[in-house]
């Protein structure tokens, strides 16, 4: 019996560069291939797949798929920051619970993402 094995995530975003950019500068992505049309990138096992498409197809400023991150060399306060410069929007402010610090941000094509760092 044939089996599945996972890919990786895709997503579509209007200016397929810049959302390569944001990703490797802004969470260390590394970046295999990048053209106007298409990118590859890679966290750990982790696969992002980048895909350009026409703005009426991209997501709008509700909620969508989150991908969420564990920092583990550099504090969430700096990765807000770096990640805002890059024209990520916080969503809410950084929440600091016994388990850790959580912080949820929008990106600039309006996909969420999750940042965590343990206590």
């Amino acid at each position: 019996m044939a089996t599945a094995s996972f890919r990786w995530i895709l997503q579509l975003h209007r200016d397929v560069p810049k959302a390569a950019r944001f990703y490797a500068q802004g969470l260390d992505f590394s970046v295999n291939v990048v053209t106007l049309r298409w990118a590859e990138l890679h966290s750990g096992p982790l696969k992002l797949a980048l895909m350009q498409s026409p703005s009426d197809h991209v997501a709008e400023k509700g909620y969508s798929s989150l991908l969420s991150f564990t920092q583990e060399a550099a504090d969430i306060n700096t990765t807000v920051t770096k990640l805002m410069a890059l024209g990520a929007e916080l969503d809410g402010t950084i929440k600091y619970e016994i388990h850790g610090k959580v912080a949820a941000m929008r990106c600039p094509d309006g996909y969420m993402l999750g940042l965590y760092e343990a206590a």
